[in-house]
């Protein structure tokens, strides 16, 4: 026998910014609701930005994170700095608003490893971007196990999209989360697709955050497009799992506006009709209507936001690209803490190699 399953759902403003009911009681804060803006306005402009540099073979294939800006904002704003972040590829909203810089991101996609050596200390502790899909839960699950044993007040956050909840590791991750009850927070951004897959055939479940009752803690959806939302719910979930109240689930509902990657077409599986249609519903425009509705922002200060962001994008832009090559080493260096003894010979050939190629010499 099938029961329905009802879970909360958090939503506080419409599409066109206005409020639905009460709000939290932060939302007059208005020097927070700016800050949040400028970061999706910066997130936005970077995204675009990289997207080009990857047209011009500039950068590799690089994972857009337009009209997802919301729910990466509301995370990075949250978590406190000795907490850790296991991200996922289109994090790049999390990570800027945790400290990670601009050209750092650039140098990853650009395939370089000094992308993921986080210059600010303040998220050296954090993961570098995972690839392979929902193998970070898993990771999550070990940092907040670390943390659990230790007895420190400390929250992992981790992230995936709809489609890495399908992957067996994700589900090994809830499962382990709810048992051992760690301090761990998963956040699915589902923007509806999986690559050329659409939510409604990937799961036969109507929510993906029911997956959490499955394994024993709580699961809830959030509009993904409204940040007052994701930031309440974000805010309430850390709470829980610092305080020992155990693991959260968290599914964002939102949607990808642009291509799954760079290497994508999504034009070939979805129709323009609903791409028109979720435009409408997009973070930034919402906190912005919102936000003149009650006569704290206008044209002037958003020009001036713009242009302020389009340098710093810029700067970061020339930063990355004045970077140079990599050390060719660098192939190698970053795996092993102590390498074996066949990898330390391999790495010594492999420089004499590069040397001889080069015509210059090894140092090594």
């Amino acid at each position: 026998m099938l029961h329905k399953v009802e879970l909360p759902y958090t939503r506080f403003l419409s599409p066109d910014g206005q409020p639905l009911g009460d709000l939290p009681a932060w939302s007059d804060d208005f020097n927070l609701l700016t800050r949040l803006y400028r970061q999706m306005v910066l997130t936005r402009l970077f995204d675009q930005k990289a997207v080009a540099l990857q047209r011009t073979g500039r950068i590799g294939t690089y994972a857009p994170t337009l009209g997802q800006e919301a729910i990466g904002v509301a995370i990075g704003s949250l978590m406190h700095a000795e907490d850790v972040l296991i991200p996922y590829y289109r994090d790049t909203a999390v990570q800027l608003m945790r400290g990670v810089r601009m050209e750092e991101i650039l140098l990853y996609w650009g395939g370089d490893e000094r992308g993921s050596d986080f210059a600010d200390p303040a998220v050296a502790q954090d993961f570098p971007i995972c690839v392979p899909i929902a193998t970070q839960a898993l990771h999550a699950c070990g940092v907040a196990s670390a943390f659990k044993i230790r007895g420190e007040h400390r929250v992992a956050v981790t992230t995936c999209g709809d489609g890495g909840t399908s992957k067996g590791d994700f589900l090994e991750a809830l499962n382990v989360a709810g048992a051992w009850q760690l301090p761990v927070v998963f956040v699915i951004n589902n923007n509806q697709w999986a690559i050329s897959v659409p939510r409604r055939i990937q799961c036969g479940a109507p929510t993906l955050a029911q997956k959490a009752m499955g394994a024993g803690f709580h699961g809830e959806q959030v509009d993904g497009n409204d940040i007052l939302a994701v930031y309440d719910r974000v805010q309430a979930a850390l709470e829980r799992a610092r305080h020992g109240k155990g693991p959260v689930l968290l599914e964002c509902l939102s949607y990808r506006l642009g291509d799954h990657t760079t290497a994508d077409d999504a034009t070939r599986y979805r129709s323009a009709g609903e791409v028109k249609q979720a435009w409408l519903e997009e973070p930034i425009k919402r906190l912005q209507r919102f936000m003149a509705g009650q006569g704290v922002w206008n044209e002037g200060r958003e020009q001036a936001l713009v242009s302020e962001c389009q340098g710093l994008v810029q700067q970061a832009v020339d930063n990355f690209e004045a970077a140079g090559m990599q050390a060719p080493e660098s192939v190698i260096d970053y795996v092993y803490a102590q390498w074996p003894q066949a990898l330390a010979e391999q790495r010594e050939e492999f420089l004499e190699r590069v040397a001889r190629r080069t015509g210059g010499s090894s140092d090594e």
